[in-house]
C-alpha cells in the first residue's frame, strides 16, 4: 500500500503497512516544521531545513520519552509507598 503526502512542496509515494490518514498526520507535522524552521532562520536550503526539523522532531521526541519514563518512576514510587503502608498496617495489626 502507498500513500501519496506533500512535504514542503514535494509530494512522496510512502509505501508500508500504516495507515494512510497517520501517514498525512506524520507528512503534515514534518511540513509544518519544516516550514517553521525556514521561516525562523531565513534558510532556504531544503536540505538544511530537513535536517533541522529532524532535529527538532527529534527533540520533540526525546522530550515526550524523558516525560513518560519520569512519569512512570512517579507513579512507581507512589505504589511502593502504598504497599509499605498496607504492609506496615498489616503488621501493626498482628502485634
Amino acid at each position: 500500500m502507498s500513500t501519496k503526502v506533500e512535504i514542503y512542496d514535494q509530494t512522496y509515494h510512502v509505501a508500508g503497512d500504516l495507515d494512510p490518514t497517520y501517514v498525512e498526520e506524520l507528512a503534515q507535522h514534518v511540513d509544518a516544521t519544516m516550514r517553521d524552521i525556514a521561516r525562523a532562520t531565513g534558510t532556504v536550503d531544503t536540505v538544511k531545513v530537513a535536517v533541522l526539523a529532524a532535529l527538532a522532531i527529534a527533540d520533540e521526541l526525546h522530550a515526550e520519552r524523558e516525560g513518560s519514563l519520569e512519569q512512570t518512576s512517579k507513579q512507581l514510587r507512589e505504589r511502593a509507598k502504598r504497599c509499605l503502608k498496607l504492609v506496615e498496617r498489616a503488621l501493626q495489626q498482628t502485634v
